[in-house]
Order: structure tokens, then C-alpha cells, then sequence
């Protein structure tokens, strides 16, 4: 459980507190503890990250993290799966991957849990799209459909055999019903 503090904090006063399980996000000036991950959000983000990974990492085009924190624009958030482009993976001067991501990511992607607010993700991934997010998906387990969230905010929302949209230099084609395929196990 998180402790709510008496005042109001900034930004840099929440990323020296201690982490969390699950992680804290930091939104608006407040602290919102994510929920602690089941076997289908849990299953889908491993199949995403490696699912992406596989399509994108060896040609060096992007890379997928799971529970990456995001720090930007006064928020600190913590999608499912963030993926970067290849040449925004922040990096130290020695050329090893940073700790700290200071930037959004290129592709956001957030998995609904049982019991979590539709609208506290959406609304992460719409900041997200605010501050020049490419892509978005809001992945609903429960109604089988996944929602997609464009440049300017736009939203369409894909069912059964769509076909996903796909970060742009991704050679990667996954429809609805694939992902949600992943959860079978018969």
C-alpha cells in the first residue's frame, strides 16, 4: 500500500522515494499504485515484449521493455510494454543503456487488469500520444478487443481478425484474435 504524502509533492521529490511492488506512477501531482499483475496481463506482456523484440531488436529498429518508468512533460508513468526506437534508447557516455528514461516512448502499450479504471489507463496512454507517442494500445482482456491511440489523440478500436497497427519499420503483423489466442492453452 502506498502512503499518501500530508503535502502535495513535485515531480523530483516523488522519483527519490523508494520503489514499489507493484510500481507507483506519479500523474497530475498525484501517486497512483498500479495493479499487481495476473496470469493474463502477465502472459500477454511477455508475449508483446518478445513478440516485438523478435521483429525489431535484431535489425536494431526498436526494443520492448516491460514495466519501463517514463519520466516526461512533469509525469512519471509506467506503461506494460514501452518501446523505443533504436536510436532514442537513452544511453550513458560509455554507450550502455540509461537507468533513467527521461523521454515517452515511441509505442505504449497498457494491458487492463481486473478491477483497474478504463479510464486512469487511457488516460496515460492519451498523455502519452500528447507528447508525441507514435502508437498506443490499450489491450482489453475481458472484451477481447484492443484499442488503438494515434498521433493527436485519435482512438479506433480493433476487434477479431483486424489487423493491429504497428509501429512504422516494425516488420510485424499481429491481428486481435492472435493476441488473444496467446491466452489459450488447450
Amino acid at each position: 500500500m502506498v502512503k499518501t504524502p500530508s503535502k502535495p509533492l513535485i515531480l523530483e521529490e516523488f522519483l527519490i522515494l523508494p520503489e514499489t511492488k507493484p510500481g507507483t506512477e506519479f500523474i497530475k501531482g498525484k501517486i497512483r499504485q498500479k495493479p499487481m499483475p495476473q496470469g493474463e496481463h502477465s502472459l500477454l506482456q511477455g508475449e508483446l515484449c518478445e513478440t516485438i523484440n523478435f521483429a525489431a531488436k535484431r535489425p536494431q529498429i526498436a526494443r520492448a521493455f516491460p514495466e519501463l518508468r517514463c519520466t516526461f512533460e512533469g509525469n512519471s508513468i509506467i506503461p506494460d510494454v514501452s518501446v523505443f526506437r533504436w536510436s532514442r534508447i537513452p544511453k550513458t557516455s560509455a554507450g550502455k543503456i540509461a537507468n533513467r528514461f527521461e523521454i515517452h516512448p515511441d509505442w505504449s502499450i497498457e494491458i487492463l487488469s481486473p478491477r483497474q479504471s478504463y479510464t486512469r489507463v487511457l488516460e496515460n496512454l492519451l498523455y502519452c500520444s500528447q507528447y508525441g507517442t507514435e502508437l498506443g494500445w490499450l489491450i482489453d482482456p475481458g472484451e477481447e478487443s484492443i484499442l488503438g491511440i494515434f498521433p493527436e489523440q485519435k482512438v479506433q478500436l480493433f476487434r477479431g481478425k483486424q489487423q493491429l497497427p504497428i509501429l512504422t519499420g516494425i516488420d510485424l503483423q499481429l491481428t486481435v484474435e492472435q493476441i488473444f489466442n496467446w491466452l489459450k492453452f488447450s
